[in-house]
This record gives C-alpha cells, sequence and structure tokens, in this order.
C-alpha cells in the first residue's frame, strides 16, 4: 500500500475493495478518476503523507482555480473519504472537513405539450419508444435502456426496474398506451436478451445514444429550455402531482429514499404554483 496511488496495483486495489463492497461500476470509475487526479496533484507526496489542512487546501483549489462544481467536489470528498476511512483506516484525516453545500436548484419541467413535440421530432421507432418508456414510467436513462422483455407485465401494467440507484428493484406504471407501442415495436425488432438491443450482437442500447436522440430531437421541436433526457422523469413527477397524485406514491415510482427528495417538484409544479393568483390581478 505504499506504493503511489497512480501506480496499476494500488488502483486494482481501490477497485477490488470498490467492487466487493458492491459499489457500482460508474462509482468505481468516478472515484478511480478523483483519486488519481488526486494523486498526480501533489506530484511525489504518498496520501499517507498528506494532512488535513493538504486535504482542506486541496478541495479549496477544485472550487476556486479550477471551478468544478460542488456536486463534483463532493464526489471527490468521498472518494478520499473511501480512501481514508476505508483503505487507510484514519477517519480523523476527513472526518472534521465540510462537505460543499450542493446548490439547491430546481429541476426545468417540460411541458405535457413539449414532451409531445418531442416524440413527434423522433422517427425511428425505437428511439421513440425509448424515449417514451423513459418519460412514461418515470425512469431513469440507464433503467430504460437496461430492461429486458421480461420485465414488461403488461398483465398488472407494470414494469419491473431492477438494480436502479442504490441497486435497489421496484415497480412502475405500465401505460396502455405504451403497451401498444411496445406491441407493435416487438412486431417489428424482435428483440433477445434486452428489450432495447444496441448495435453490437448481446449489448444493449447506450445511454449516450439515447442522450443523443434526445438532445436532437428537443433541437427539431424548437425548445429553447436547458434541459438532459432526465428532463423526461422531472417532467413525470411533475406531471403526475399536478394530476393529483399523491407525492407518496409518486416517491416510490421513482425510487426514491427520501420524501425529502421527491418534495422538490412541488416547488416547480403548476398546480402549486400557477393556481396562485397575483394580487395585481385585484387591482388591474
Amino acid at each position: 500500500m505504499e506504493q503511489t496511488i497512480s501506480s496499476p496495483g494500488l488502483l486494482e486495489t481501490v477497485r477490488r475493495e470498490l467492487r466487493l463492497r458492491n459499489y457500482s461500476p460508474k462509482t468505481i470509475k468516478a472515484y478511480s478518476s478523483c483519486l488519481r487526479s488526486f494523486v498526480r496533484h501533489f506530484a511525489r507526496r504518498h496520501p499517507r503523507e498528506l494532512s488535513e489542512q493538504d486535504i482542506r487546501a486541496y478541495l479549496l483549489h477544485l472550487l476556486e482555480a479550477e471551478s468544478l462544481s460542488p456536486a463534483t467536489v463532493n464526489q471527490v470528498f468521498n472518494a478520499l473519504r473511501f480512501l481514508y476511512v476505508e483503505l487507510y483506516r484514519r477517519p480523523f484525516m476527513v472526518g472534521s472537513i465540510p462537505r460543499p453545500q450542493k446548490e439547491k436548484k430546481l429541476p426545468v419541467v417540460l411541458s405535457q405539450e413539449e414532451v409531445k413535440g418531442i416524440f413527434d421530432a423522433v422517427r425511428n421507432p425505437k428511439h421513440r419508444l425509448v424515449l417514451m418508456v423513459t418519460y412514461s414510467a418515470g425512469l431513469r436513462v440507464g433503467e430504460a435502456v437496461k430492461l429486458r422483455p421480461e420485465d414488461i407485465d403488461s398483465t398488472r401494467n407494470l414494469i419491473h426496474v431492477r438494480g436502479g440507484k442504490g441497486k435497489k428493484d421496484r415497480y412502475t406504471i405500465l401505460s396502455p398506451v405504451i403497451i401498444e407501442e411496445l406491441r407493435a415495436y416487438w412486431k417489428c425488432y424482435r428483440p433477445g436478451g434486452w428489450l432495447f438491443e444496441g448495435q453490437k450482437a448481446g449489448r444493449h442500447y447506450t445511454v449516450r445514444s439515447a442522450e443523443s436522440v434526445f438532445d436532437s430531437a428537443v433541437e427539431k421541436a424548437g425548445i429553447r429550455k436547458s434541459v438532459s433526457i432526465h428532463s423526461l422523469r422531472h417532467a413525470f413527477a411533475t406531471h403526475l402531482l399536478e394530476a393529483g397524485v399523491d407525492l407518496r406514491y409518486i416517491q416510490e415510482l421513482l425510487g426514491h429514499s427520501s420524501s425529502k427528495t421527491t418534495e422538490i417538484y412541488t416547488h416547480v409544479s403548476q398546480k402549486n404554483i400557477g393556481g396562485i393568483r397575483s394580487p395585481i390581478d385585484q387591482i388591474i
């Protein structure tokens, strides 16, 4: 463990430890990248030799000199905590270092008309259906592209989401509209192991491909809002809330561990905000 963490041996040790704790491949990749940059920043000084003040200075450097977002720096914090607490057994190294405060940004919400415009802008049936399934069930894009045919329960109108965020399974709704779309899709594509298969045999459709389809559709639909494919999930939650669905059910459908995460949609719901009359309406 005394070699530098940028060496293949120690990076592999970190990877194995993360894997043993059942961290996701995405998190393992992110932590490895964070730790590699951390060691490069301090050149020949080994991480064991660094003080709390060194780590504080590094996090401040990321925020000020490199202008990284608080969310990104928080990820670096988590990677460093894993290194010092789990591997070096030195909790005091990061125990008293404050995390950067998260920015409290509200999601940009697409209207139902805008969502339909995005669907209408996509001509390829498979590409269109990926977006429709993502919105109709409130899925993360990574969940949508990893669906298997057996996850679709048309009898009970449910979609089984396996291994979502936090390695959690859940059920979400399957729209009758989507059932009909899926039947037409099935006749045309006859998918095998994955519902949405990629170009390479045995691989599912990639997240990046789905993001590209969404971005292109947004441009074709003439939408000027700053949105990503994740905005379909935000729209799903907001539109359900505006339709009168209880927040607790929306929390379950989205797979949120805490109700506080779901409560953000009360701040962007037209039902809650749009229904309030401005006092100027009474005097003009």
